[in-house]
């Protein structure tokens, strides 16, 4: 199933159109990729004292697994998506407040920054790396390849290593 890119938004009436084709990748790519059926908006309960439901893209009760998606983008400029960048940081808070035993997954497409030659996730680890914690891991698709980057806990710790 193809992917839209950037030039192609154009064609859809909003950002969430894209978003939900992007997650359908995701869907399928978690199925085939790594044999894991999951489900659509997967419910848990979060929270620092009351718990609330709250609805992840993806999930699995049975493979104790929770997913995020964001086809989010360097803006037209190269300049840092500021709203974007909080969007991910929202979803690293309630990462931080799932159930330890759930595998976390932030699924997000590859967008390059050929003015700061990094990726919006590698920017983004790199500046904010204080909010994710041991047990998120990133999938990076390259829409070019199709091929899915994946950074654990350890080639976070070591891109922040080298920032030093």
């Amino acid at each position: 199933m193809p992917f839209v890119n950037n030039n192609q938004r154009d064609g859809f009436s909003s950002n969430s159109l894209v978003g939900k084709d992007f997650e359908n990748f995701a869907f399928i790519y978690f199925m085939k990729k790594e044999r894991i059926v999951l489900e659509k908006n997967f419910e848990i309960k979060l929270g620092v004292g009351l718990k609330k439901v709250h609805r992840f893209d993806f999930g699995s009760k049975s493979e104790k697994i929770i997913v995020e998606c964001k086809s989010h983008t360097w803006t037209n400029g190269n300049n840092i998506p500021s709203a974007k960048i909080s969007v991910w940081n929202e979803a690293m808070f309630y990462f931080n407040l799932a159930p330890k035993k759930y595998k976390k997954c932030f699924f997000v497409l590859r967008s390059i920054c050929e003015k700061r030659h990094k990726t919006l996730l590698q920017y983004y680890i790199e500046k904010y790396c204080h909010f994710i914690s041991k047990d998120i891991i990133f999938y990076e698709y390259c829409l070019e390849n199709g091929h899915c980057e994946i950074y654990n806990f350890e080639r976070i710790e070591n891109i922040f290593k080298k920032q030093k």
